[in-house]
């Protein structure tokens, strides 16, 4: 989700698999609000891997059209939860099963929400898709991305720049920063495809308080955005410095004086970053962070 970038990978890896039984889609249900207790236990499990799921659920609420998508979950012969996930424009899964994946999938195909890009931890993106797709084609893009945490102890240097919340002025500025971003991922400017919509949910995360931003001058030097928050995990995305301040020691900086303040409202900080963005791997490394696992985000 943070910096995508087009990996040749050949069809073979992203085939299909050959002839054999489709799963048994009864096992599969769409989630109510009624099952949030029971979500909520099972993604915090692993809440580092699963913070976007549950922080949707705590800020949306398990039914909404903020989610972009509906919530399933699959339940074996025995009635056992054995995986959540969000199917739909982000199409986020948690199966702990082989068989929970590929049911998942099997749904996906129906989807009402258009599915643009798919995440899950480890390889299980690729392996969704097998199961998701056609066998004649591939993903439009596919990458590699590093999970970076951190949690206290925390030693970082004192933060020489005036971080705070965005307003609601800044909105265009904000968008602006966050869709040259989102065309480093994934080749399609948000501003261009979906302007109002796009404007629509940076305005909502501004509301939320959940963008950071330092001005200079009448510039924006630096942004960050919170894009899930629970009790337990604060997940990053969308760092931006301005063209004329890298290379200068602004991001990792900014970075870490904000973490140590998001620290104190979470018990761990995370943010993903493409396996080939080596130079933002060590500003995150300068800041504090430890790359701690990784993942393969497929956009559709």
């Amino acid at each position: 989700m943070l910096f995508h970038t087009n990996t040749k990978t050949g069809i073979d890896q992203y085939s299909a698999h050959p002839l054999t039984l489709a799963p048994d889609l009864r096992q599969v249900f769409e989630m109510t609000e009624a099952h949030r207790s029971e979500a909520l236990q099972f993604l915090a499990i692993r809440p580092v891997h699963t913070v976007v799921m549950t922080s949707f659920i705590n800020d949306n609420g398990i039914e909404s059209s903020l989610n972009r998508g509906r919530f399933f979950g699959y339940r074996n012969t025995k009635g056992t939860l054995e995986g959540i996930a969000l199917i739909g424009h982000t199409t986020l899964v948690e199966a702990r099963t082989d068989e929970a994946l590929k049911a998942f999938a099997f749904e996906a195909r129906n989807s009402r929400t258009p599915v643009h890009l798919i995440m899950s931890s480890g390889q299980d993106a690729e392996e969704f898709w097998r199961w998701f797709g056609d066998g004649l084609h591939e993903p439009r893009l596919s990458c590699t991305e590093l999970l970076f945490e951190v949690s206290f102890p925390y030693l970082v240097q004192p933060c020489e720049w005036d971080i705070r919340l965005a307003t609601m002025d800044e909105l265009e500025a904000v968008a602006q920063a966050q869709a040259a971003i989102a065309f480093m991922e994934s080749g399609v400017d948000p501003m261009l495809t979906d302007r109002k919509g796009f404007l629509e949910r940076t305005a909502r995360r501004i509301s939320q308080q959940r963008v950071f931003v330092v001005f200079e001058n009448g510039t924006m030097v630096f942004k960050a955005d919170i894009i899930a928050e629970t009790s337990d995990v604060i997940y990053l995305e969308g760092i931006y410095v301005a063209p004329e301040y890298r290379g200068r020691g602004v991001g990792s900086n900014c970075l870490g004086g904000m973490t140590l303040e998001l620290l104190k409202r979470a018990q761990n900080v995370c943010l993903l970053s493409n396996i080939s963005f080596i130079e933002a791997h060590l500003s995150y490394l300068k800041a504090g962070y430890k790359n701690t696992d990784s993942c393969t985000t497929l956009f559709v």
